[in-house]
């Protein structure tokens, strides 16, 4: 006897050979689900059809946030050339030249002990410099230098501190004939860690070393008509709030003394859109850095092209046009591309343009 066929089950996927669609947790685990967005974002997850449309909506991060309203924000784009292959593959004219080309404003410089920004480097040949920039159509936004790392002014080595307030005095001279008010510095550290041998320094002792090294720049920055523009910074465990560093500026009294704001340097704790208004007019210049909170390890390799990350960006740059900024917004980063490092230069310059307003 013939066994009779099944009935077809209104759940059948076999519809004449095709797949009949079927809802994403007939199969998968609420629990999977919400693994998947925590790792892919709910916006991708809707195109896979894995959701609804309305659960991507309920997505929290940053991938569901929707387009800022276009506002025009009067403040300059620039680019530390630390982003550029420079001195290896590019000389300074091809990076400056690069940088018009992208659509910047201005250029932050980095003073080392090798290239076009030394030590050596005779005052006629900052000052070619300086005609260099302006005569390719740029700006110096300001100077900037590794080797507060490792000449820091709270290191254990009183020679270390003394080559670095040397050091320091030689940079002041520098911005002065580039023809920048801003440079950048960093106070000090508490620990350095990627310097794990070096023993940490108390945080007492860091304070006062601190104090004592701007005490003494600050005449000669004064007379200059430069900004000594303390930076916060991760990891060094010192001048950790807003309040600690507004507190130090202010200890001064000098109008030589101010802030340079990174916003990548406390990503992985801190808000940078709740710094700003505490900082305030304090601030003369800033880093744009692009952090993701969604990495643990925070190094120089944390960082990341502008956009693809977790900072809030119309925050951000709605709480420095609150508190009256107007200057400088420098890109700053350590990798720059080993192929087509051109790349990066213009994506910067494009996303800028769109978070200033500049391009819809």
């Amino acid at each position: 006897m013939r066994t009779p066929e099944p009935e077809p089950c209104s759940n059948d996927r076999r519809i004449s050979g095709n797949l009949q669609p079927m809802g994403s947790r007939e199969l998968l685990p609420r629990r999977e689900i919400l693994s998947y967005m925590a790792a892919f974002g709910g916006a991708f997850l809707a195109t896979q059809g894995l959701i609804s449309s309305g659960e991507a909506a309920e997505d929290p991060s940053p991938a569901q946030a929707k387009r800022a309203p276009s506002k025009r924000y009067d403040m300059k784009k620039s680019i530390n050339l630390w982003a550029l292959p420079y001195p290896s593959k590019m000389s300074l004219r091809e990076c400056l030249e690069l940088c018009k080309e992208a659509g910047f404003d201005g250029v932050e410089l980095n003073y080392a002990l090798e290239g076009d920004l030394t030590p050596e480097t005779s005052d006629a040949a900052v000052r070619d410099v300086a005609r260099l920039v302006r005569r390719i159509g740029l700006e110096v936004s300001g100077l900037c230098s590794f080797l507060f790392w490792p000449y820091s002014f709270t290191h254990e080595d009183p020679q270390r501190r003394q080559r670095g307030l040397e050091l320091a005095v030689d940079m002041i001279r520098t911005a002065r004939l580039l023809e920048t008010k801003n440079l950048l510095v960093i106070a000090g550290s508490t620990y350095v860690p990627w310097l794990p041998d070096d023993p940490p320094v108390p945080f007492e002792t860091c304070d006062q070393r601190a104090r004592e090294a701007l005490r003494k720049l600050i005449p000669v920055a004064e007379q200059a008509g430069i900004s000594l523009n303390v930076e916060n910074i991760f990891m060094n465990g010192y001048l950790h709030t807003p309040q600690e560093l507004a507190a130090f500026v202010d200890s001064f009294n000098s109008p030589a003394v101010g802030v340079h704001f990174d916003t990548g340097n406390i990503a992985q704790y801190h808000f940078p859109e709740y710094w700003i208004p505490i900082l305030g007019k304090r601030i003369r210049n800033v880093h744009l850095k692009e952090a993701s909170k969604k990495v643990n390890e925070f190094n120089l390799h944390t960082f990341r092209p502008l956009l693809d990350g977790t900072t809030n960006w119309p925050a951000v740059l709605e709480a420095l046009d609150n508190v009256g900024y107007r200057g400088y917004l420098t890109f700053e980063y350590f990798n720059p591309y080993p192929h087509w490092p051109e790349a990066l230069v213009f994506h910067t310059s494009d996303a800028l343009d769109r978070m200033l307003g500049r391009k819809v």
